[in-house]
């Protein structure tokens, strides 16, 4: 049984510009991306660790999805974000990360305040620090984890689909570049490697 409790009802959702804003974790109305790495012995027997992130199914049509969810008027965009991780995938974790601000049109969301759907969805990336054996929105979505060419195949929506694409995977290479940069720095640095200019002589 959980304990934890999922907020319904869109009363106290934030509206701007007859936009309704979301909160995602890579997050969702908000969208909320969550991501972790996983250790995996290479095939000359060395470590090596791989980016996987989190999906979540709907309990209404194929495909996956990134947890996702309106913004309220008590809560700061990136505690929804959070929030939704946990109601719907079940994961706690730290945002690391804002990705962008990303506009798109949905049916489901159109009224008095929006009348034509239109959202404005922030996305962070979360990075997973732990899985709850129970969570709010346990009975109706399952959650997956997948590499980035998968999640860039089973996504449903075009725009998580270029939230992951062109907002999470440009971070991710840009962070991963800069590590190696400084693991080669660190390389070149150590006591014993350097050589005076009478030694290139």
């Amino acid at each position: 049984m959980c304990d934890l409790v999922a907020r319904t009802g869109r009363h106290q959702q934030r509206y701007e510009a007859g936009c309704r804003l979301v909160a995602g974790s890579l997050f969702s109305l908000l969208l909320c991306i969550p991501f972790r790495y996983k250790n995996y012995d290479t095939s000359d027997g060395k470590h090596d660790m791989e980016l996987e992130v989190l999906m979540i199914n709907s309990p209404s049509r194929p495909g996956l999805l990134f947890p996702k969810g309106g913004w309220e008027n008590d809560e700061t965009v990136e505690e929804a974000a959070v929030r939704e991780a946990i109601e719907e995938a079940g994961v706690r974790g730290d945002i690391v990360t804002f990705l962008g601000d990303y506009l798109f049109k949905s049916k489901t969301l159109q009224n008095e305040f929006s009348p034509e759907g239109l959202c404005k969805a922030a996305i962070f990336a979360l990075q997973v620090r732990e899985e709850l054996q129970s969570w709010p929105e346990q009975s109706t979505r399952s959650r997956s984890w997948v590499t980035l060419p998968e999640a860039v195949e089973q996504c449903r929506h075009p725009w998580m689909r270029d939230a992951l694409i062109e907002g999470f995977s440009k971070w991710h290479a840009g962070i991963r570049t800069r590590a190696e940069g400084e693991a080669t720095q660190e390389e070149n640095d150590r006591p014993g490697q350097e050589r005076s200019l009478e030694d290139e002589r």
